[in-house]
């Protein structure tokens, strides 16, 4: 497939994800029953390598993708269907490499996890056994799945693989421990097998009757060769860690008849078939017989295993002697693969073999960590455990050794000896008693700087294996583990173990969910040591494995006896503007005060008072205020009218003293706008300019008649046309009307298109309630008209009005301040009525005012809106209702930690002490009371703007009003 180029840049692909949902849990249920009842493995969520990192494959959506497209074996008859069924279900990669790869484990996982169910569940027989199914390659061509039989698949070897010497694909070594080949899944390569050219005989045809004994032809010296090539002497000495054979397995049966005969030589030579012997022709080599096996922990296969025998029979009787076994040469394990080779080395004690192993094993489990599991490898744990163990020696004179005995070891033993099976309980005091050794941290020697690198990357194979949650359960159990971690962290403080305590500290953060760990256990004290540094990731690494011990346990993690020193570390670190030191603190605390004692310790350790109101102040951390307008009642078209507004008195006066056909033009801009879709009729605009002009028809600037006003209308406005609406009954009459526009609601000011504002005040009350409806351009001139024409104030020369005492109201409409008569100083009855008016024109640069530069539709009413103001930290989304924002991070933290300490410090013996005092007269209250008074404000205003917080807030309201 060619490189899809461009792949990597889209942020719209789909990328595939588990759904888990009861139907899939459902089918991975059936799946598990139908492994086990069948004898075969099963890994309910197989990892594939994409583009996007490693994903974990839905098998329920993988096997119904397959069923949509005919099943396993049609897609097997067409090219390349499995890549497309891969980017189909969000597996995608950039290169033609990447994606041949994806889709071949995409197929190897359906073949090995769903090809024999999907037999059963589709034609409802039973599948193939498992030696020709799962235990063959998916590669090979060993025709359809859904028809394989033991008779067939044995005919099908036979007639058309039978004479191939060359091993095929599916005799080569397992994708699980390969020996070589592609560098991209973590594979380490190893030497091809040699091959044999055809080497042609050089000598006579015929070979002379008589030849001296004592010289050789080639030929005789060949045939000497090869005798000795098949003796069983000969025979290479990796022939016993070639893969087992299937006797069933016609392949085999000549392969193995061929190696008897050709013998495992490398200078082969084929013999003169004159010369050669003809009782050769008369042997029938046995084939060999071999079955499956399985490494198991025994004696013969895992030194540590047997070790642990030996010391068991040493203790129970100190004279015995017991005899030493020897092991089976090649017998344990499945073949030469890199595995086993790194695994061996490092069990051999030689320091260029344990360095060859060490070198391998890290990069291994670094880039094969999703399937490198220690329960695969017996003794690999032990051996680096050991391996580990050396680093005493480099520091202390001490050479730590672990012991496997059903009892504790003593406490008179050996200091040097650790209990392997019960974990070593005053690991400690042990460590206090040794006595260091002179070591400079700038210069060390060769052999130590190479030693303390093995030591180091031992320690790191073990970090990086435990990253996989199987190995974090698997070495949880491992106690040997925790006291090599109480060693390594218990080290001089050296810049050289720096980086060794740092992955010693990755460790524990991943054991610890799967420990137990009570106050007393060396490993929960010597990681609260570890809170006393001055590293800032050691401390946050302690940090987390201390908050996460039996995370995933049944047990509650109670982390008492916290020295009162590093309760105040902690109290002082959540004042730093560290984001990931303060919320690992926020996680510390939330598990440290769930506890009522150690509640009490931090009341006698740190001021608490001060300690809540920080924890209040992180409510808000990383807060932002957002401003956000809700429309109440959206935008609106308001009705078209017959009605016209009148002209305001100034522009009255205005365009009377205007000549035609100016006046007209301006009288239509000023009350009337264009507005496509609407009509007025003919006779109610000319009643319109009527009523504003018809008195000047005799006059010296007379007004136009209604033809020329109607051309003057369509001139003004380009939208404007003259129309007749057709009546069908004769009895009607027919509508004139003029098309595109619309009478204003306000009218505006012709050259400036400011907007007039109408006089809202009451002329007359009652039943017959009247306004002024005069307009007015601009608040001032409002202002002049209300006092002049409805309160009867004369203005003086220079604009000035005596401030006298008045008895009025203010009759503004809707108005209620000053609804009844009273007596009022002037100055404060045109305060307020001047707070009725619009306000003064927002004049521009060039002297013209903003509102005219906005031409605003008149028949367009605003929408009404309401700004609200709130303040939002960090959320998250939930994964089953995106809609559903939950609080997260910091503000989360606090939050939860101001609860436990609400929640619990009412049962702590200081607030009974506290409440003695308020009975003999002291201040009133408990603890929550004195905590939580002097915030309850800044608590109420987080209820009420953060709406993501507001639930944990009002359980804290709860539980300190409960109080």
């Amino acid at each position: 497939m060619a490189p899809n180029r461009g792949l990597a840049n889209r942020d719209d692909l789909y990328i595939h994800e588990i759904d888990r949902t009861p139907e899939y849990e459902e089918f991975i249920r059936k799946l598990t029953a139908f492994h086990e009842e069948r004898g075969t493995s099963f890994e309910p969520e197989p990892r594939l390598p994409t583009m996007n990192g490693h994903v974990n494959v839905d098998l329920l959506k993988l096997y119904k993708a397959v069923l949509e497209k005919g099943g396993y074996d049609e897609m097997n008859k067409v090219q390349k269907t499995w890549s497309s069924l891969a980017a189909e279900l969000g597996m995608h990669h950039t290169d033609s490499k990447g994606i041949g790869q994806l889709s071949f484990q995409l197929k190897q996982d359906f073949y090995r996890y769903l090809a024999a169910y999907w037999v059963k569940d589709q034609s409802g027989k039973e599948p193939p056994p498992k030696e020709i199914l799962e235990q063959q390659s998916c590669a090979s061509k060993f025709g359809p799945v859904l028809t394989r039989t033991v008779e067939n698949f044995k005919k099908f070897l036979s007639s058309g693989r039978s004479g191939v010497e060359t091993p095929t694909r599916e005799e080569r070594q397992g994708e699980g421990t390969p020996a070589s080949g592609d560098r991209a899944s973590g594979r380490l390569r190893e030497a091809p097998p040699r091959r044999v050219p055809f080497q042609p005989e050089t000598g006579p045809s015929r070979q002379p009757r008589q030849t001296s004994s004592h010289h050789s032809t080639p030929t005789a010296m060949a045939m000497n060769t090869n005798h000795h090539a098949n003796t069983p002497h000969s025979q290479h000495p990796n022939h016993h860690l070639t893969q087992h054979h299937n006797p069933n397995n016609p392949l085999h049966l000549i392969q193995a008849q061929q190696a008897a005969v050709r013998g495992a030589s490398g200078a082969f030579t084929p013999t003169n078939p004159e010369n050669g012997s003809r009782l050769s022709e008369m042997v029938d080599p046995r084939s060999p017989i071999s079955v499956p096996i399985r490494p198991v922990s025994t004696p013969a296969n895992n030194p540590e295993f047997a070790k642990r025998q030996r010391q068991l029979r040493m203790a129970a009787n100190q004279d015995t002697q017991l005899p030493i076994r020897t092991a089976i040469p090649g017998g344990g394990f499945e073949g030469p693969n890199i595995y086993m080779r790194c695994l061996q080395a490092l069990r051999s004690g030689i320091p260029e073999e344990q360095s060859f192993a060490l070198n391998h094993l890290v990069k291994i489990s670094f880039e094969r960590g999703d399937k490198y599991k220690f329960e695969s490898f017996l003794g690999l744990a032990e051996g680096l455990i050991e391996k580990a163990l050396e680093i005493g020696n480099l520091f202390y004179h001490v050479e730590w050794q672990v012991a496997y005995f059903n009892d504790p070891v003593p406490e008179n033993s050996d200091i040097a000896f650790l209990d392997g099976l019960n974990g070593t309980g005053d690991i400690l005091e042990r460590i206090a008693k040794l006595s260091p050794k002179p070591v400079l941290d700038h210069m060390q020697s060769a052999e130590f700087s190479d030693r303390l690198l093995r030591i180091t990357e031992a320690v790191l194979t073990i970090r990086n294996m435990v990253m996989l949650v199987e190995n974090a359960v698997y070495m949880a159990e491992v106690y040997p583990l925790r006291d090599l971690l109480c060693i390594i962290l218990r080290l001089p403080n050296l810049e050289m173990l720096v980086e060794i305590k740092h992955f010693a500290l990755d460790i524990a953060e991943q054991l610890t969910p799967w420990l137990s760990l009570d106050s007393g256990d060396p490993l929960y004290q010597t990681l609260l040591s570890q809170l006393d540094s001055s590293d800032r990731g050691t401390i946050l690494t302690s940090l987390r494995a201390i908050s996460r011990i039996s995370m995933n346990l049944d047990a509650t993690n109670r982390m008492q006896n916290v020295p009162a020193a590093v309760l105040q570390n902690i109290m002082n670190w959540i004042l730093l503007n560290d984001e990931e030191l303060v919320d690992a603190c926020l996680d510390f605390l939330y598990q440290y005060l769930a506890v009522v004692a150690n509640v009490e310790s931090a009341l006698k350790a740190v001021n608490m008072e001060h300690v809540t109101t920080h924890l209040i102040r992180l409510l808000g951390h990383g807060s932002k205020r957002i401003k956000e307008d809700r429309i109440l009642e959206p935008e609106r078209i308001a009705p078209a009218t017959e009605e016209v507004a009148p002209l305001p008195p100034d522009l009255q006066e205005k365009l009377t003293h205007t000549d035609e056909p100016l006046r007209c033009h301006q009288w239509l801009q000023s009350v009337f706008e264009e507005t496509p879709g609407s009509q007025i009729t003919q006779i109610a605009i000319w009643h319109a300019y009527q009523n504003a002009f018809g008195a000047l028809v005799n006059g010296p600037r007379p007004a136009l008649g209604a033809a020329e006003f109607i051309r003057t209308v369509s001139a003004v406005y380009e939208t404007a046309r003259a129309s007749v609406i057709r009546r069908q009954r004769p009895d009607q009459t027919d509508i004139f009307i003029i098309n595109g526009i619309r009478a204003r609601r306000l009218p505006i000011h012709p050259e400036t298109k400011e907007e007039y504002s109408p006089c809202q005040w009451m002329v007359a009350k009652g039943p017959y309630s009247k306004k002024c409806g005069l307009f007015f351009l601009g608040g001032e001139k409002m202002w002049e008209h209300v006092l002049t024409a409805h309160l009867g104030i004369t203005i003086g020369e220079g604009g000035k009005i005596k401030d006298r005492e008045i008895h009025a109201s203010c009759d503004w409409e809707g108005c209620t301040k000053y609804a009844k008569p009273s007596r009022m100083k002037l100055s404060e009855l045109t305060r307020h009525t001047k707070t009725h008016f619009p306000s003064q024109k927002r004049l521009l640069g060039d002297g013209s005012d903003s509102l005219a530069k906005r031409q605003r539709k008149s028949y367009v009413v605003p929408a009404k809106t309401m700004s609200l103001t709130w303040e939002q930290t960090i959320v998250t989304r939930d994964e089953r209702n995106p809609k559903v924002e939950q609080a997260a991070g910091i503000p989360l933290s606090a939050a939860l930690v101001l609860c436990n300490i609400a929640r619990n410090v009412v049962k702590t013996e200081s607030e009974e002490q506290l409440l003695k005092k308020h009975e003999m007269g002291g201040e009133g209250g408990g603890w929550n009371e004195r905590l939580f008074r002097p915030v309850m404000p800044r608590l109420y205003e987080v209820l009420t703007e953060n709406k993501a917080l507001a639930t944990y807030i009002t359980t804290l309201l709860q539980l300190v009003q409960d109080d």
